[in-house]
């Protein structure tokens, strides 16, 4: 969600400030912000909305110094208005913050009876406050910050400066990440390693509870860590992987768009992540699947949020048909405040593409605190989750810049299938020579997915009835119900039209009394053993004056015809179905038709509002 940049330099670190604030645009964001401390001066500029707004500011009131801080905020307490973006300030600090201060209400009444004046509506003004009381008091900035930290209730990441303190700048998480990165010459501070990764790979993640001082020492500049205890520690440095140059547009309008195409290439390489050899035969599943304890398991729980939990409800009709596994799938903000019943002998799996999403973060350490094994599918290799699993499962999507996931998504149902494969074969329910068919079939996955992009010009035309929609209808069975789930939430997401998805055979249960003729239906009917029934769902439909889009298969798309239906438009995806194969190959249209209506409607695509790429607050 918000975005954090630090950095400690000998010239000037505004312009740098801005370039690490635009590479955290993907996280979701209302306002912006930079602050610099020199010569015993704290001076900041801010502006609501994108950060073009801010750099028009700096252009009429341009700030210089080598020691700064810069956030984009997403709003949670307050609304998105110039006086409540970030980085707030007193006369002796400025504090960008990531997170919730649940206790603020609390803590601003008791500073307020102090005398303390507060600018804004935020929870983060009162952090503010806090260490400018205790500064009043000791004029100690370590000792005021360890002392307002022990104030403080919620998960948060924090870096300071201070007005009397030049050559000091210090950094705290509790629950929200923060990345410390090393340059020979500069210290950068972020949320995470994409901030940072034009100027250093070399980088420390803090742990929970973590403090970092960092301090110009003349020659160089120090950075010491204490950890939850006080204790002076030192914490190992990770080299980052990631490349700046994924992250650039190239000649498309949208990342988003570029996501979509990308992803025959990342199928690709997320197939031959995990299996040896993956053009010869025979094929050979990597350890990063054989590892997992699938032979000895009873039950498997998926957790996920959004998008991967529609990924985690499509794997559980693959477990369940394949290696004969019972599989819940849960919400992680829901499956963590219940009391779940996990046993050692279950699996636990965790999707996230970021690896930050603060509820599928706080179950997986719930599932941990019961000494239980977990596993996590994971796009970001430098992630808090990623360093807490027992399993991690990379995906090889690479940087998704876009908020709408789109290629994690596709990249997550094709581990989720390995995983499938792997377990069924380990359970003995899948022979050697249908483990090698069955692979192959995934091998050939990428040029399929290039079959279905060729429809792009049809689903644009498509996408043109939808732009003045209030309502869309999306419709499902089995494995695909999933997929109209995640369809429905594209739509949502980036077109604000209201979109709902079911499973077709529930029409009858409530949905069909919306049906009339200003409602579009889209329907995922590939030639399986519901289509009969999905196809009579499409008839109940059509006879009360619906617009339907169907997409199926060639048989499918022979037997729509034959019926000979109006106001249907059906989209021929040319593969036979295949239990596997199908819900990632009927996952991209979905994401055609939701990005080119919202393009056509003219929403910002890859920043929908109120939305955030990494959710890292509740």
């Amino acid at each position: 969600m918000c975005g954090i940049v630090g950095i400690m330099s000998r010239s000037n670190v505004v312009e740098r400030l801005v370039e690490g604030l635009k590479r955290l645009e993907y996280r979701g964001y209302d306002s912006a912000g930079v602050a610099i401390t020199t010569d015993n001066l704290i001076d900041r500029r801010r502006a609501a909305g994108k950060i073009i707004n801010l750099e028009a500011e700096l252009a009429k009131n341009p700030l210089n110094g080598n020691k700064g801080i810069g956030h984009t905020r997403w709003a949670t307490h307050g609304e998105a208005h110039a006086h409540n973006a970030h980085p707030h300030s007193s006369d002796k600090v400025a504090i960008v913050h990531n997170g919730i201060i649940e206790n603020f209400a609390d803590l601003k009444k008791d500073l307020q009876e102090k005398g303390h004046t507060f600018e804004s509506e935020t929870d983060t003004e009162v952090v503010v406050h806090q260490i400018t009381d205790f500064l009043t008091t000791n004029n100690d900035p370590l000792l005021a910050v360890k002392q307002t930290l022990k104030k403080l209730h919620g998960a948060f990441s924090l870096v300071i400066i201070f007005k009397e303190y030049n050559d000091l700048m210090i950094c705290t998480r509790s629950g929200s990440p923060l990345v410390l990165g090393y340059s020979e010459e500069d210290i950068y501070v972020g949320s995470d390693a994409l901030a940072l990764a034009a100027w250093t790979q070399d980088l420390v993640y803090l742990k929970e509870k973590d403090l970092a001082v960092i301090k110009d020492e003349g020659q160089h500049f120090s950075v010491t860590i204490y950890d939850e205890q006080d204790i002076i520690v030192e914490r190992p440095h990770h080299q980052s992987r990631l490349n700046i140059d994924a992250v650039n547009k190239g000649s498309y309008n949208h990342y988003m768009l570029k996501e979509i195409y990308e992803q025959p290439f990342v199928i690709g390489e997320t197939f031959n992540s995990l299996v040896e050899n993956s053009t010869h035969v025979p094929h050979v599943i990597r350890e990063t699947l054989t590892q997992l304890p699938l032979a000895e398991v009873n039950r498997i729980a998926i957790i996920a949020c959004g998008t991967s939990y529609y990924a985690g409800m499509t794997a559980k009709y693959w477990l369940e048909s394949y290696a004969k596994i019972s599989v819940d799938v849960d919400i992680a903000s829901e499956f963590r405040y219940r009391e779940p019943l996990i046993t050692q002998y279950d699996l636990v799996i965790f999707i996230s593409q970021s690896g930050e999403t603060i509820d599928t973060l706080s179950a997986l350490r719930l599932v941990k605190e019961q000494n239980v094994k977990v596993a996590s599918i994971l796009n970001m290799p430098e992630s808090s989750m990623a360093r807490e699993s027992d399993y991690v499962i990379q995906t090889q999507a690479g940087p998704e810049i876009g908020v709408a996931s789109t290629k994690a998504f596709t990249c997550q149902l094709l581990t989720l299938a390995m995983i499938t494969l792997q377990a069924a074969h380990a359970k003995g329910h899948l022979s050697t020579k249908k483990l090698e068919e069955e692979l192959n079939t995934l091998l050939h996955l990428p040029s399929k997915i290039l079959n279905v992009l060729q429809h792009d010009e049809a689903i644009q035309e498509i996408s043109k009835q939808f732009v003045e929609k209030r309502d869309v209808l999306y419709l499902g069975r089995g494995t695909n119900y999933p997929i109209a789930l995640e369809g429905a939430l594209k739509l949502k997401e980036l077109s604000y039209i209201h979109a709902e998805a079911y499973p077709a055979g529930e029409l009858k249960h409530g949905p069909i009394a919306l049906i009339d003729h200003q409602l579009p239906v889209v329907v995922l009917a590939p030639y399986d053993k519901w289509f009969e029934k999905t196809l009579s769902n499409v008839q109940e439909v059509i006879a009360r004056g619906a617009y339907v889009v169907a997409i199926t298969d060639t048989k499918g798309a022979a037997l729509f015809k034959n019926q000979g239906m109006k106001n249907t438009h059906i989209i021929e995806i040319p593969i036979e179905n295949h239990m596997l194969v199908s819900p990632i190959a009927y996952s991209i249209p979905m994401q055609l038709l939701s990005y080119y209506t919202a393009y056509f409607k003219g929403t910002d695509v890859d920043q929908p509002r109120n939305l955030a790429k990494s959710v890292t607050v509740e």
